[in-house]
């Protein structure tokens, strides 16, 4: 399986840089992972509702950009579907099985994610109804990626 995370903004923490070196490295022999960081637009202070919809708007062009047209693209979306950790492992079980395998991730900035994309989205993914720093995603989303591989390999990592 080959799996892209497109994501606005780069990761600065260093602690948060080692946790997905860390999750990279466990999903190796699983999944082909690629990360795409796409700068995030500079955002006013006192945004206006239509300066905040054109950042989006910006974004999301870098975005779709880089979602190939054979991807399944999934958002990450406070609006989507909320999911199990079981639940995933079956959607990336079922992907696979059904010809799926090249599998877009996609985080959005600190403004979420432009109408656009979510319309490219095959699915939308809601992690919870709590609000979450966009580079705290990515690790999040990391480490559920390895635990619905772990979950399909039968191993006790999800226990």
């Amino acid at each position: 399986m080959n799996i892209s995370i497109i994501a606005v903004g780069k990761l600065k923490e260093k602690y948060l840089k080692q946790a997905v070196a860390e999750y990279e490295k466990r999903m190796k022999n699983l999944a082909n992972i690629s990360i795409i960081e796409l700068p995030d637009e500079k955002i006013p202070e006192q945004a206006s509702e239509k300066e905040m919809l054109q950042t989006k708007q910006k974004e999301g062009e870098r975005i779709l950009k880089k979602i190939q047209d054979n991807m399944y693209v999934i958002a990450l979306d406070p609006q989507g579907e909320m999911i199990s950790s079981e639940k995933t492992a079956e959607k990336m079980d079922y992907l696979a099985l059904h010809g799926k395998s090249k599998l877009a991730f996609i985080i959005g900035g600190s403004l979420g994610l432009d109408q656009s994309v979510l319309q490219r989205a095959d699915f939308s993914w809601s992690f919870s109804k709590l609000t979450f720093p966009h580079q705290l995603i990515r690790v999040m989303l990391m480490e559920q990626l390895y635990r619905a591989f772990q979950i399909n390999r039968g191993s006790p990592y999800h226990k």
